[in-house]
């Protein structure tokens, strides 16, 4: 059985599901294989940042704003762990110092101070004679939050954002969890309300549009096709919303193409409906093309709906791939036309977790690129 870019309108037809299930095979999720990406922290580093900080407080038995200041600025990965106790993400601690303080830190600059943290995280930050009060005020603000620790007079319909076991009764909490440990499951608990790795997996999520979008472009590249890649909230005349990729060129579009992630159903739906809509508005007023439209989708989302992918299907006349068959993308679409090079033929069968093996490939090979230029 061909796959659904290589079928004929009839054979599409009459074997609908049996092509929807094809593209299934081809989707898994970014969700269990993330890209560590530009800044990810291994924990040797984190460690090394924990242990200064509880060195520079004694055992966390005091939290005084100079030493600790001191240790941030000669080892930045403390600032990391220190506003990881509190389990605050960066604009979070932003708006509460200013709120606290009364020292305006927007949250460009704490997201700025946090990302210098982790890409450089043991090479000492010199700071300005304007950055450093605001650094200050961030620390000083954590400092007093990690003292304080809950408030007794927390209605119990709420729970507070330091209601956990390091940080519910202050020091006390603290000094306890660095020196009793934590136990395993409470440990899982806080785990199930806060969701492993949902803060870097938020911090890459672009990345793995990227590296969709990668992967087309490295196979128009391949076969020398002309094109446009469109830029983010760029406006193309023609276009309500501009596509990814246009061949070729973008005030001659002959083809488009569309790359969408998706985790969730709904938001897959929402994507599935932008890529009709796209091939609604290329039907010229005898109903025939004036462009054809070719879908890249990864992720999970789209592998929930079998209905929107029997219209995906059925409207882009089966011109929908994924990660494990872009590689495909040119010589199976009307792209093709454009080709000025014949690579050499790639092998059509694929392992079962080839959008994992392709996802991988195109991290690396956009980082290969990064050092190049």
């Amino acid at each position: 059985m061909p796959l659904p870019f290589e079928a004929t309108p009839e054979q599409l037809a009459v074997n609908l599901d049996v092509y929807v299930d094809a593209v299934y095979r081809g989707l898994s999720s970014g969700f269990i294989a993330m890209p560590k990406g530009e800044g990810f922290v291994d924990y040797p580093v984190f460690e090394a940042g924990y242990e200064a900080l509880k060195k520079a407080t004694n055992g966390f038995d005091t939290l005084a704003l100079e030493p600790i200041l001191d240790t941030i600025l000669d080892l930045p990965i403390c600032f990391v762990v220190m506003r990881t106790m509190l389990g605050f993400t960066p604009p979070e601690l932003a708006y509460t110092t200013t709120v606290r303080t009364k020292v305006p830190v927007d949250q460009n600059f704490a997201r700025t101070i946090d990302r210098k943290a982790r890409l450089a995280p043991s090479t000492p930050m010199k700071p300005s004679a304007v950055t450093q009060p605001r650094l200050a005020a961030m620390v000083q603000t954590a400092a007093d939050l990690l003292q304080a620790g809950v408030p007794e007079n927390t209605p119990a319909a709420l729970i507070h954002r330091l209601g956990k076991i390091d940080t519910q009764h202050g020091l006390d909490s603290l000094k306890a969890a660095s020196q009793l440990g934590i136990p395993y499951a409470v440990l899982l608990y806080e785990r199930f309300l806060g969701r492993p790795w949902a803060g870097h997996r938020d911090s890459v999520s672009e990345l793995v549009g990227d590296a969709l979008e990668s992967a087309i472009e490295r196979e128009l590249v391949r076969w020398g096709v002309s094109h446009y890649k469109t830029r983010r909230a760029e406006k193309v005349p023609g276009f309500k919303q501009a596509p990814d990729f246009i061949i070729p060129s973008w005030n001659n579009p002959e083809i488009i193409i569309e790359a969408k992630i998706s985790e969730d159903d709904g938001t897959a739906r929402d994507k599935v409906t932008r890529i009709i809509n796209l091939v609604n508005l290329a039907r010229r007023a005898d109903g025939t093309p004036s462009y054809q439209v070719v879908a890249a989708l990864a992720g999970r989302g789209f592998a929930v709906r079998r209905e929107d992918m029997r219209n995906l299907l059925i409207a882009t006349n089966g011109k929908v791939f994924t990660l494990s068959t872009i590689r495909h993308i040119v010589e199976h679409t009307d792209a093709s036309r454009f080709a000025t090079k014949t690579p050499a033929p790639e092998p059509m069968e694929v392992a079962q977790d080839s959008e994992t093996q392709a996802m991988a490939e195109a991290y690396e090979s956009m980082s290969r690129d990064t050092v190049t230029k």
